[in-house]
């Protein structure tokens, strides 16, 4: 069949079960569609539902409920946003605490984030206020990075498959590249802060790695691999990512800010990253399980 109804529950409360989906089939044949055979990815947390027809995608409490073409599922080029997406932290945030002002930080971030300030302009403020902070509170920032449930699974199963996985972000390399090393990226691509070698000196280097920038990343990565454009996913949560989300072949509204939300088909809303194994059509026991970092 043409599309497919892909449910995920949080594989922490597996709270899909048969009722839910048949629940989900009725609305489909209410809406004039044909509907196939459930097929389930995952007991509990995962399941497919092809069907034909005119495509409404049912809301679900507590589920994620996407549909995607049927073709051509698995994607053999994987761009991912880091911050709030591949991490929970914000680093801008993380590095203001340590001069008291992650609240002063955190409010222009997440109006930047939601597209409510320009993305350059707000990442320049923000680091002007770092000027002055010693290089080694990088390490120490580092150090409170916490990964997003299921990262490294996603990554290590793509790359078993032969996909090309990158990290690209609006934030700082002295970060991307710890993410990168302990989720198995293939390259990373972010911003440069200022310094002297022994202080920050409240600035980045140009240009600004932004939305332009993150969409240009995808197109080189494409023509450097001769992949159509359709054979890639992208996800993020900001308002800097829905250039690259709306371009790829599935770009997926990560937990998002409410303007990506509003603009982006495929929501994860409750699962984890493994949750874009399944919107691809992989089993569980297709998984190339890895631990968390910690």
């Amino acid at each position: 069949m043409k599309n497919t109804l892909v449910m995920i529950s949080d594989p922490v409360q597996a709270l899909l079960d048969e009722k839910t989906v048949q629940r989900a089939a009725e609305l489909l044949w209410s809406n004039g569609g044909s509907v196939g055979t459930p097929d389930w990815l995952a007991p509990g947390i995962a399941c497919d539902l092809p069907f034909e027809g005119r495509v409404a995608t049912p809301s679900i409490p507590g589920i994620d409920a996407v549909v995607v073409a049927s073709a051509n599922r698995r994607k053999r080029l994987l761009v991912a946003d880091m911050e709030s997406t591949m991490i929970e932290n914000e680093m801008l945030d993380e590095l203001a605490d340590f001069l008291g002002l992650r609240d002063k930080i955190a409010g222009i971030t997440a109006r930047a984030m939601n597209g409510e300030l320009d993305f350059a302009a707000a990442l320049e403020e923000r680091v002007g206020l770092l000027a002055g902070l010693p290089v080694g509170t990088l390490d120490e920032a580092a150090k409170r990075i916490r990964y997003v449930p299921g990262g490294a699974t996603l990554v290590a199963t793509m790359k078993h498959q032969g996909a090309y996985c990158a990290l690209v972000s609006g934030g700082f390399t002295c970060f991307t590249g710890t993410v990168k090393k302990a989720l198995g990226f293939d390259i990373e691509a972010a911003n440069v802060l200022k310094h002297d070698g022994m202080t920050l000196a409240g600035a980045v280097e140009l240009p600004i790695l932004g939305k332009e920038a993150k969409l240009a990343t995808l197109d080189r990565l494409c023509q450097e691999h001769g992949l159509p454009i359709g054979e890639t996913i992208t996800v993020g949560d900001g308002a800097n990512d829905l250039p690259m989300l709306k371009a790829a072949g599935l770009g997926v509204a990560f937990h998002a800010k409410p303007v990506v939300a509003a603009e982006v088909a495929a929501r994860i809303d409750h699962g984890d990253l493994t949750a874009l194994l399944y919107l691809q059509g992989y089993r569980q026991s297709d998984f190339i399980e890895r631990p968390d970092p910690s």
